[in-house]
């Protein structure tokens, strides 16, 4: 059965893809789909219910929770679209020096995502968040630098396997440049353990940016982001009176991971059955 077919025929692609769908729909025609400013004060509806008027009702400020969860698709897209880019461009470049060099060049990379990967994820982008002037490109950057690391282990890992095959010898032995042959003959080999790698690490992102803007380290107000808001709607009273504050967010979170792990899922079963792994 060819790769094609195996993803038509898996149901996680079709969960994972419809659900990705909604969302990037809900970003992409945010204005349109969105029918208040998500920035909007009104103090008269402040933690109104959900109604006609708010379809997910209020929050604390009385700003429309449909909008801001709109918008805020916005940024959870952006943020795991931008940093993974990031980590993949770091990780596919530093693996395949390491891989193909091998010597001190990949003792140099394996030791510095070493001492990355020691690190707890989330306490060094807290760490490297607090350093910086929380904004939304400091979001995204600093979860794509951390995220290199895993990248370049598992590129790393591919490359050592084929840069042994008969080809890519046989290029080497007919005189072929080195950046020929990794371009032409070991990159597009590793591509999809790399994209399946890549997808899960979509979902991981949005993660780690609502965990930043829950603790105030990511996306600053007033833009809406998913952490956040649930972050506004923590308190235990507004908990117990308007769930929907906090809610809502958390839903949004929760179908935006289960989406993209269900469609990495699927890819790693379909590009690579034996799974996605690296020679460390």
């Amino acid at each position: 059965m060819s790769t094609s077919s195996r993803l038509r025929d898996d149901s996680r692609t079709r969960i994972g893809v419809a659900v990705i769908a909604v969302i990037v729909i809900m970003a992409v025609f945010a204005p349109i789909v969105a029918r208040h400013d998500p920035n909007a004060i009104d103090l008269i509806n402040l933690l109104s219910p959900p109604s006609r008027a708010h379809w997910l009702g209020t929050d604390v400020q009385g700003r429309d929770v449909w909008a801001r969860l709109v918008y805020g698709a916005r940024v959870s897209l952006g943020v795991g679209i931008v940093s993974q880019s990031i980590a993949v461009s770091l990780g596919i470049t530093f693996g395949l020096l390491a891989g193909y060099y091998r010597g001190w060049i990949d003792e140099l990379v394996m030791r510095l995502a070493d001492v990355t990967l020691a690190f707890p994820t989330l306490l060094l982008l807290i760490a490297m968040s607090a350093a910086l002037q929380p904004s939304m490109g400091v979001v995204f950057v600093t979860i794509g630098v951390v995220g290199w690391a895993g990248m370049a282990r598992l590129v790393r890992g591919q490359v050592l396997v084929v840069r042994d095959l008969e080809y890519v010898q046989a290029s080497h032995a007919l005189g072929a440049r080195d950046p020929r042959i990794m371009l032409r003959h070991i990159l597009p080999n590793v591509v999809g353990p790399v994209v399946i790698a890549a997808t899960l690490g979509i979902a991981g992102a949005i993660m780690a940016e609502a965990a930043l803007s829950f603790l105030g380290l990511g996306i600053q107000p007033p833009t809406a982001s998913w952490g956040s808001m649930i972050a506004d709607g923590r308190d235990l009273d507004q908990l117990r009176n308007a769930p929907w504050t906090s809610l809502a967010p958390g839903l949004a979170i929760g179908a935006a991971v289960l989406g993209f792990n269900l469609l990495g899922d699927a890819l790693r079963d379909a590009l690579d059955p034996r799974g996605v792994g690296g020679d460390n």
